[in-house]
């Protein structure tokens, strides 16, 4: 690992009304990386973040937020929205992380592939599945990891249809008694499914609780980034899942 706390630029692309994913992944920042973010939009601020609209947002024109993201020259982009892919399915996924890494040059990892990498890696093939989706959202991710051989046992949302602002909004507390309520016979892993849920600061007190891992889709993607340019555990990185690296 090179001394230079700087050395590997990593572009983000984050939801434009997303305001959790910054913090959790400078929480988690790994040593010898700098952040670098870009916003995506294509979606209606106004609307309930449900199927149509997510959809909307997975199938927009990368084109030009990819140059502007390769002005840093980054050696991984990050695709940070789970559902803007759930809701197309596990090609449509593939396939988006192969145009990020055409147009971009760069290593490219996505919210859901991350996920699901990080499930393989705990050897988790039976889950409880949380989130702060609409039902539709729901149905989809169950489908989605379902093609990946992994299977859910237990689902909760959190009852009620929450506006773009309304999940980065839920508390650590909630985010909480959410993944309790899947904490069911049967489940293996428990996943927390939103980059702008803020999961990652109830990990260690869920893990402790039901003495189940977690996986939550930023820590996710930290995680598929330091496997794939071979990077120690982070200091901020919470969860028995870097145990894994």
């Amino acid at each position: 690992m090179t001394a230079d706390p700087r050395a590997l630029k990593i572009g983000v692309l984050v939801p434009y009304t997303n305001t959790n994913l910054e913090p959790d992944l400078m929480l988690m920042r790994p040593e010898g990386c700098s952040l670098h973010f870009e916003r995506l939009g294509d979606y209606d601020i106004d609307e309930i973040p449900d199927s149509s609209q997510m959809a909307r947002l997975g199938a927009s024109d990368l084109t030009e937020t990819l140059r502007l993201i390769s002005g840093v020259r980054p050696k991984a982009v990050l695709y940070g929205c789970t559902s803007a892919t759930l809701t197309h399915g596990t090609g449509f996924d593939r396939d988006l992380a192969a145009k990020i890494k055409a147009g971009s040059g760069a290593i490219s990892l996505t919210a859901a592939g991350s996920v699901v990498a990080a499930l393989k890696a705990l050897g988790a093939q039976k889950i409880g599945f949380s989130s702060p989706y609409v039902g539709q959202i729901n149905d989809e991710a169950v489908a989605f990891l379902a093609d990946e051989g992994i299977e859910t046992v237990a689902r909760a949302d959190i009852g009620r249809n929450l506006g773009n602002y309304g999940q980065g909004e839920l508390t650590p507390d909630e985010v909480f008694d959410l993944a309790l309520r899947v904490n069911q016979p049967g489940v293996e892993a428990i996943v927390l499914s939103c980059t702008d849920m803020r999961s990652v600061e109830a990990v260690a007190r869920i893990e402790e609780e039901t003495g189940k891992p977690v996986v939550t889709s930023n820590q996710a993607m930290i995680f598929a980034l330091c496997r794939a340019l071979g990077l120690p555990r982070p200091d901020g990185a919470p969860g028995r899942l870097f145990e894994r690296l």
